[in-house]
């Protein structure tokens, strides 16, 4: 339920509604961030294009993205870079039967650092 501040006249919600919207705010954001990441690498578009993990190779597109979406919206805190990197890679060699070396994990994985990092700038800005 909303209140009427009495100073303004202005309708403000509950500091907890605030909260749970701004909380839903940033996950969405983290979401959109690493789909939007996925969907520009192209190193991965060329292995589900080319189906070099079978024919659910979109399938298993959205489960990395989902995998990272979990990993990285369940830490409080930065992950390593290289944690990333290794996650990423050995996800193209098992699930995509993809070396990659084009330097392209290394991008990524420093991308999805940084929207990881702005996920919990925004986290830590909602429990002032």
């Amino acid at each position: 339920m909303d209140s009427i501040n009495g100073e303004t006249g202005t309708r403000t919600k509950p500091k907890q509604q605030h909260h749970q919207e701004q909380q839903e705010c940033a996950t969405t954001l983290l979401h959109e961030g690493i789909l939007m990441l996925l969907s520009n690498w192209h190193a991965l578009q060329m292995a589900i294009n080319n189906q070099w993990g079978g024919s659910d190779s979109l399938q298993k597109s959205h489960h990395l993205a989902s995998d990272l979406f979990s990993s990285l919206s369940k830490s409080n805190v930065p992950i390593p870079v290289e944690d990333l990197e290794n996650l990423l890679h050995e996800c193209m060699l098992l699930t995509f039967n993809t070396e990659i070396e084009d330097g392209s994990i290394e991008q990524v994985a420093e991308q999805l650092v940084a929207i990881h990092e702005e996920y919990l700038l925004r986290q830590s800005s909602i429990h002032i």
